[in-house]
């Protein structure tokens, strides 16, 4: 045993499993956390940020980008309630995210006295958006309390998790045992007879289909081999974007998803909540459902599947490859018809979103095939959750179902930071853009190369046109007044630049690639971009819908 002090038990804790970055905001519950991170040195990358709510971000962008832990560290209080939406998102997406938070003095805890950033029942409250979360009270109970959060996020459903400390408590030394990392941590048995249930289901289908979600992020080979075997079509919405690249034949966007979906007669669902089409498309007798995920939960949320199976997706997959391999399975090749079908929709979609589209196809065209695209809830966000092709998986970041406005800047630093050796291209609307944009100055001092592309309409858009449609024209609160973007970057000593089109965008672009910084374009919008609704709210096509 070693004599540490607990902030000390956590940080060298972090460093055994792992941990080479923390994004984390100083104060006074945490000075003894900040003090451990100093006498760690080059063990473990600090980046600081200006809002609580950056750091969580960072941590999300992080975690979701590289798959390993994003590690975030906030005042109690009212800093932890500030990086509530990232963790918010990061539930919602299943994101390795651990948050460490301070306490106020271990003694005045539940008593109301007033202590600073005191909160009533801080773990009770943050319990409701974490996986997991803990007090340490002890320097010599950290590591394994942080090997029971690591534990937390590598098994099972990777959600956030959270543990705190108190302040005299990570002052306090002690002697302190660190822990060994645990990194094979046993996986679910295959059932053999569900997999032969399975192979009988999707043997008999005439036409197959493949649902994807985050849970599929790490099976991609297995799943491309299966599909193959089966000649079924890959869907995925947003975060199954890049299991299968979306050059393959067999890989299909959401609005090519519905049509395939009112046509299938069997669905293999890996890895996803399965919401929007079982919600909005439907689903009836004639379509057999069935579910792989690694939570048991999720398998009956929504409706109950004529099949359900518990088990690591990259398992799953490939077992019931082996067994289409052993029944000699051998379907005719769907490629003409997919491709066909590819074309039909990318045509319709161009004639209804073009505006988007012409500026999706020139980052597209810009950013390298291994770069990263971080999106935005914007109208050029919405339309990229069908309109932007990637190719492999971890490429398209998003916020999934919590559409957090705002998130995207500031879980690009955190994508940049895991990904310097790739580019990353982040989007922006003018409203989104303001929720962090004081983290230009977290990207300048740690010369983070992101560039981010901001479309100026000076309206909040989608708002906007709802209020036209729904409420006789009547418009309040969604006119905005903007700064000059291009002078604001500079101010913070970033690059800015401008651009009013998508050829000026794209020579705005290669400028930007060629900063060692980050760059700031800013995108003039005078039309009112056409609505992206059609293809994603799109209707029932099977008999019933679940609810």
């Amino acid at each position: 045993m070693t004599v540490m002090t607990g902030a000390e038990a956590i940080i060298k804790s972090l460093s055994v499993n792992g941990v080479d970055t923390v994004f984390g905001l100083p104060g006074g519950q945490l000075d003894y956390l900040f003090d451990a991170m100093y006498k760690e040195g080059d063990n473990i990358r600090l980046i600081h940020t200006r809002h609580e709510q950056g750091v969580a971000y960072m941590a999300y962008g992080y975690a979701r980008s590289t798959g390993k832990v994003g590690v975030y560290t906030v005042v109690p209080g009212p800093g932890l309630l500030n990086s509530a939406a990232a963790l918010c998102t990061a539930w919602a997406n299943f994101a390795p995210v651990m948050c460490i938070s301070g306490q106020i003095p271990s003694t005045a805890i539940g008593k109301g006295y007033g202590d600073l950033h005191e909160i009533n029942d801080q773990l009770g409250m943050i319990s409701h958006i974490t996986k997991w979360a803990e007090r340490i009270d002890h320097p010599s109970l950290a590591p394994d309390r942080v090997q029971e959060a690591f534990k937390q996020l590598t098994t099972g459903s990777p959600q956030p998790v959270e543990i705190e400390m108190s302040m005299d408590i990570m002052a306090l030394q002690a002697e302190v045992e660190l822990l060994p990392a645990i990194s094979d941590y046993p996986r679910p048995p295959i059932d053999t007879a569900q997999i032969t249930e399975a192979v009988k289901i999707l043997v008999n289908a005439k036409k197959p289909l493949i649902y994807v979600g985050s849970g599929a992020l790490e099976a991609s080979r297995e799943i491309r081999a299966l599909a193959e075997a089966l000649q079924a079509p890959v869907v995925a919405f947003r975060a199954g974007k890049g299991v299968i690249s979306s050059e393959h034949y067999l890989s299909a966007n959401h609005p090519m998803g519905h049509r395939l979906w009112g046509e299938a007669d069997a669905v293999l669902a890996i890895g996803t909540r399965l919401h929007w089409p079982l919600v909005m498309w439907g689903k009836d007798d004639e379509l057999k459902l069935i579910r792989v995920d690694i939570d048991q939960v999720q398998l009956e949320r929504i409706c109950k599947p004529e099949l359900g199976i518990v088990g690591d997706a990259a398992d799953v997959s490939a077992a019931i490859s082996v067994a289409l391999s052993d029944a000699d399975h051998q379907p005719e090749s769907r490629e003409q018809e997919l491709l066909a079908l590819r074309a039909e929709i990318d045509k319709l979609v161009r004639s209804q979103v073009a505006p988007q589209m012409a500026y999706l196809d020139v980052i597209r065209e810009e950013l390298p095939r291994d770069g990263i695209f971080v999106d935005e809830v914007t109208q050029v966000g919405f339309a990229s959750w069908y309109g932007f092709p990637v190719y492999e998986p971890r490429q398209h970041i998003s916020a999934g179902y919590q559409g957090t406005l705002g998130f995207g800047y500031a879980t690009a630093l955190g994508v940049m930071a895991g990904n310097m050796d790739k580019r990353v291209i982040q989007i922006s609307g003018d409203g989104g853009i303001m929720f962090n944009i004081q983290e230009i100055s977290t990207a300048v001092q740690y010369q983070l190369p992101l560039v981010t592309i901001i479309f100026n309409d000076s309206r909040f858009t989608n708002v906007q046109r709802q209020q036209k449609e729904w409420f006789d024209g009547r418009v309040i609160c969604s006119d905005l007044h903007n700064p000059d973007f291009v002078k604001l970057a500079e101010s913070f000593g970033a690059a800015g630049f401008a651009a009013h089109d998508a050829e000026s965008l794209r020579a705005a672009i290669r400028l930007a690639f060629q900063e060692k910084g980050p760059s700031i374009i800013e995108v003039t919008v005078k039309e009112f971009f056409p609505p992206p609704w059609p293809f994603l709210m799109m209707p029932q096509n099977r008999k019933e819908v679940c609810e």
